[in-house]
């Protein structure tokens, strides 16, 4: 048992000092996991990496928190929490209290007008949410590659899959979520 594993055994148990353990020892790879994520996002985007990961270990440490059966299951509810953390922000972006109806211009090209990427993230999780209904595995898979960055090697360790069916299941999710996608409108490169 490795000592993340442990720890969260503790965690589970009520021990309150195991969650000051934690955080040391996943921090860096937290952290790694959210820089690889916001450097897929468009400019512009004011959420830090280290800000998305203290968001998402509070969520998942806070009261509510649920036992992990292990690392991996650990890092997987990691990369739900910062898919959900990076949606929110995206729906509070185009809130009219929030701007969301005034587009970003960039003073040395006054000409051009940013492009808002929240339309596309939004886009992304309603197709995601379709397919979390019809093919939850496959769904998971997707949350763990593409919002935490795992490879999928690591995503296959996390399910408990064989790295051949992660590949299949990852192409197959790939074309589907694309084609849901193209339906309403927005293209996405998974």
């Amino acid at each position: 048992m490795t000592d993340v594993t442990r720890i969260l055994n503790a965690i589970e148990e009520g021990d309150a000092k195991a969650a000051d353990e934690l955080l040391p020892l996943v921090y860096e790879e937290l952290r790694v996991l959210a820089a690889q994520k916001m450097s897929q996002e468009r400019p512009g985007q004011t959420l830090q990496a280290t800000a998305l990961v203290h968001e998402a270990y509070l969520r998942l440490v806070g009261e509510d928190t649920e036992g992990w059966k292990s690392r991996g299951h650990f890092f997987g509810a990691a990369a739900e929490a910062m898919r959900r953390i990076l949606v929110e922000r995206a729906r509070m972006k185009q809130r009219i209290k929030h701007g969301g109806e005034h587009h970003r211009v960039e003073m040395e090209q006054f000409e051009c007008i940013a492009e808002q990427p929240s339309e596309e993230l939004l886009a992304l999780d309603e197709a995601l949410s379709k397919l979390s209904v019809q093919e939850p595995l496959k769904a998971n898979l997707v949350k763990l590659r593409y919002f935490a960055g795992l490879t999928a090697e690591q995503a296959a360790e996390v399910l408990n899959i064989a790295k051949a069916t992660a590949d299949r299941y990852w192409a197959y999710a790939r074309a589907w979520l694309f084609n849901e996608i193209s339906k309403s409108g927005y293209e996405k490169k998974l």
